[in-house]
């Protein structure tokens, strides 16, 4: 698979320029190739929490597809002239996973949640997409993420993704430790892809609504869930600063070109 695409630097972390039918193109080849594929979803906090943490930064540079999740990325890269086509969400990307699942007959795994979540968005899945959930367990274990890895119990998880032969594999345990699981055990995992997706699975339950449409449109499925949840204020206060950040440091978003 190749993904020697122009990327958009973001305090280091390097973003994919693409669009998600490019994505959706990417995916489809990933899901007939031999090796693993995996995928991060950094949204405008997380490229803000990258600016001190190289160790992070590294981590989700590592990742073969790197989506930008946020519009305050599209409109960051707007402002330093180095404009990213769209932004490209974790929740859209994993149901074009979803619908290739249905189409070329893979199966899916579900890791994250808490209890019972994976288990009804399995259900849930298999009722509206068609397809074959061969595996659920929360997110909520003695595993990589937290710094236990190699554990029994980890190990167990392991061997119940291998066994049930999913050829995707969803990890919504929220960022870094999502990654972090992935990372740890991609050259163990037998799956085609596998997905950090944060809320995804709590979305499939249909324990969590994502934002009404034309809040996504206009991007502001931020001010959406502000309202829903006034206590994340913190969490929102990032978007402004960033794009602070974007207007006064020439340095902070770049154009980065890639032949790999």
């Amino acid at each position: 698979m190749t993904t020697s695409r122009d990327r958009v630097s973001f305090f280091g972390l390097e973003v994919q320029n693409v669009t998600l039918l490019e994505i959706e193109e990417e995916l489809k080849e990933a899901l007939t190739g031999d090796r693993l594929v995996t995928i991060s979803t950094p949204n405008t906090e997380i490229a803000m929490n990258v600016r001190k943490d190289k160790d992070f930064r590294d981590l989700l540079n590592s990742f073969d597809i790197v989506i930008p999740d946020g519009i305050g990325l599209v409109i960051g890269s707007k402002i330093r002239g180095c404009p990213l086509k769209e932004r490209v969400t974790g929740f859209d990307t994993s149901m074009k996973l979803l619908k290739l699942a249905k189409e070329l007959d893979k199966k899916v795994y579900l890791l994250g949640g808490g209890e019972g979540v994976a288990e009804r968005a399995g259900v849930e899945v298999e009722k509206d997409f068609g397809v074959q959930v061969v595996g659920t367990h929360s997110g909520y274990f003695q595993g990589a993420h937290i710094g236990a890895a190699n554990s029994e119990e980890d190990l167990k998880i392991l061997k119940e993704i291998e066994d049930s032969g999913a050829d995707i594999l969803f990890v919504g345990m929220g960022s870094p430790k999502q990654e972090s699981w992935i990372n740890w055990y991609k050259d163990r995992l037998t799956a085609k892809v596998a997905i950090g997706n944060g809320g995804v699975i709590d979305i499939l339950a249909k324990d969590l609504k994502r934002a009404p449409e034309i809040f996504q449109k206009l991007g502001l499925e931020w001010f959406y869930r502000l309202v829903k949840e006034p206590s994340r204020i913190k969490r929102q206060i990032v978007l402004p600063l960033f794009l602070l950040e974007a207007i006064f440091n020439k340095n902070s978003i770049k154009a980065v070109k890639k032949n790999e």
